[in-house]
C-alpha cells in the first residue's frame, strides 16, 4: 500500500509545475501526473504484486474533488476500504474519467461486467456534476444546499433511476408537493434537477428532451413561480424612520456583542452576512472606510462603506483578539448566527411591551422588525428626510440599479456623496437619541 501524502488543496494543485508525479493526499495511491503540457490523474492501487496506474482523466478537466471521489469508489472494490467520512461516488463505466483501459480490474476479474464498478443513476450525476462546478460557485454553502436540496427532494424520486429513464411524470412527483407551498425552494430543485439533467445530456447518458425544463414543458403543467412568489411575497419588516432614534437608544443600553452587530449593521446599511463576517482587516480607520470583499457580496463585488463618526467610534469601542479578526465573535468561537441579530430585536421588542411601550413592529405588517428591514429604514429616510438623489442611496444599500441604460452611465461609486448620506443618518439616530436622553 502506498504511503498516505499530505492533503493538497485545490489552489496548491493548480499551482504545481515540473514534470513528475505528485501525490494529491486524501486517497493513497491518487496522483497527478505531469508530462509537458499534460496533467492526468492517474491511481496506482497494488494488486497480485504489481502497481499498475489507472487513468481518471485529465485535469482541470476532472477537479481534484472529483478525482478523489472516483479514486475512492475504485478503491473500495480491493482490500483497502475507504475510511467513514469519505464521500463514495459511484464510478460510471463510460465516464471520460474512466475512459483508459482498467488493469486493476481485468488482473482481478477478467470477466467482471462492463458496469461493475456501478449503475449510472441520476444521483451519481448529480454527485459528479456538482464536484466538476463546486469551484466556481461562491462558496461550499452553495455546494452544501445543491446537495441538501436533492437529497430532501428529488434523490427520493429518481435517485437510483437511469437519467435516460427520468420523464416528466417523475419531475411532477418531485415538484407538485412543494411548489405552491415551498416555491422558492422548488424552483432551485427544477433548475438544479434541469442542469444535472443537461450534463447527463451532453455526457450521452440520456437523450430527447430535459423533463425538468421550464418552457415548452412544465410551463403547461405548473402555474407561474413569478406569480406565484409575487402573491405571497412580503418585504422585511421595517421599524419607522422616526422610532429609529428610540430604538437605538435603547440598543446602547444593552452590553453583548450580538448588540454591537446589530448597531453596526444600522449605521453602515449592510447586510447580514456582511455586518456577521466583518473583519478588522477590512476596516481603514483613517479613511474612515470598510472594504467588503466581493465573497460576501450579493453582487459579487467588493463594496465600499463609508464609516460615519458613531461607527468609528462603535469599531474602537470592539475588543481586539490576536486569534481572530472578526469583528463580532460568537461566543462559541467563529460567526455569530443570523438569527443571533433578529434575536436581540425580539428581546428588545418584548422587553419593551413589559415595559408599557408599544415595542418595535412594522405598523403596515403588524410583525417585528427584523435586521435586514432596518435597510429600508434608511432607505425611506434618505429619500423622505435627507433627499438624497436615487442613485446615491442605492449605491449605499449595494443594490443594482434597476435601469440597465442608467446603469451603464453611472459607473462611479458616488463616495464622497455617501459619506455626506452615511454622516447624516448616523446624526439623525443620535439626535433623536440626545433627545429622549433630556
Amino acid at each position: 500500500m502506498p504511503k498516505r501524502a499530505r492533503e493538497l488543496s485545490a489552489r496548491t494543485v493548480a499551482s504545481l509545475r515540473g514534470d513528475g508525479r505528485y501525490a494529491v493526499g486524501v486517497v493513497p495511491g491518487l496522483y497527478l501526473r505531469i508530462e509537458g503540457a499534460s496533467r492526468t490523474w492517474v491511481l496506482r492501487v497494488k494488486r497480485n504484486g504489481k502497481r499498475p496506474e489507472r487513468g481518471l482523466g485529465s485535469y482541470p478537466t476532472v477537479s481534484l474533488a472529483a478525482a478523489r471521489e472516483v479514486a475512492w469508489a475504485l478503491r473500495k472494490t480491493g482490500p483497502q476500504p475507504a475510511p467513514a467520512h469519505a464521500a463514495v461516488l459511484p464510478a460510471a463505466p463510460t465516464s471520460p474519467a474512466l475512459m483508459e483501459p482498467d488493469p486493476l480490474q481485468a488482473e482481478t476479474s477478467p470477466k467482471a461486467p462492463a458496469n461493475a464498478a456501478g449503475p449510472i443513476t441520476f444521483e451519481w450525476c448529480a454527485r459528479t456534476y456538482i464536484a466538476a462546478q463546486e469551484a466556481g460557485w461562491k462558496s461550499k454553502k452553495h455546494s452544501k444546499q445543491w446537495m441538501s436540496t436533492l437529497k430532501d427532494y428529488a434523490f427520493p424520486v429518481i435517485g437510483p433511476v437511469h437519467p435516460r429513464d427520468i420523464t416528466l411524470e417523475h419531475t411532477l412527483r418531485i415538484l407538485k408537493p412543494i411548489w405552491t407551498t415551498k416555491t422558492e425552494t422548488a424552483t432551485r430543485v427544477r433548475g438544479r434537477v434541469e442542469a444535472i439533467l443537461d450534463w447527463a445530456t451532453h455526457r450521452k447518458h440520456r437523450t430527447g428532451n430535459n423533463p425538468a425544463g421550464w418552457k415548452g414543458n412544465l410551463q403547461f403543467e405548473l402555474p407561474s413561480p413569478t406569480k406565484l412568489k409575487k402573491r405571497k411575497k412580503r418585504h422585511h419588516p421595517a421599524l419607522p424612520y422616526l422610532r429609529i432614534g428610540i430604538f437605538v437608544a435603547d440598543l446602547r443600553s444593552r452590553r453583548n456583542v450580538s448588540r454591537q452587530a446589530l448597531e453596526w449593521g444600522i449605521l453602515t446599511t449592510a447586510r447580514s452576512q456582511e455586518i456577521r463576517g466583518a473583519r478588522h482587516t477590512e476596516i481603514n480607520v483613517q479613511l474612515k472606510r470598510w472594504t467588503i470583499p466581493k465573497e460576501r457580496m450579493k453582487l459579487e463585488k467588493d463594496h465600499i462603506v463609508p464609516l460615519s463618526d458613531a461607527a468609528i467610534k462603535l469599531y474602537e469601542s470592539l475588543p481586539r483578539r490576536p486569534s481572530c479578526d472578526l469583528l463580532f465573535q460568537a461566543a462559541e468561537g467563529g460567526e455569530l448566527s443570523d438569527a443571533a441579530l433578529c434575536a436581540v430585536i425580539d428581546d428588545m421588542h418584548d422587553a419593551d411591551l413589559k415595559r408599557g411601550g408599544i415595542g418595535y413592529l412594522d405598523p403596515v405588517q403588524n410583525r417585528v422588525a427584523t435586521q435586514h428591514g432596518f435597510r429600508s429604514t434608511f432607505r425611506d429616510w434618505a429619500a423622505e428626510v435627507a433627499y438624497f438623489p436615487k442613485e446615491v442611496i442605492e449605491h449605499a444599500l449595494a443594490h443594482k440599479l434597476k435601469d440597465e441604460a442608467e446603469a451603464a452611465y453611472q459607473r462611479g461609486t458616488l463616495l464622497v456623496k455617501r459619506a455626506t448620506l452615511m454622516e447624516q443618518w448616523a446624526v439623525f439616530c443620535n439626535k433623536l437619541t440626545a433627545q429622549l436622553s433630556h
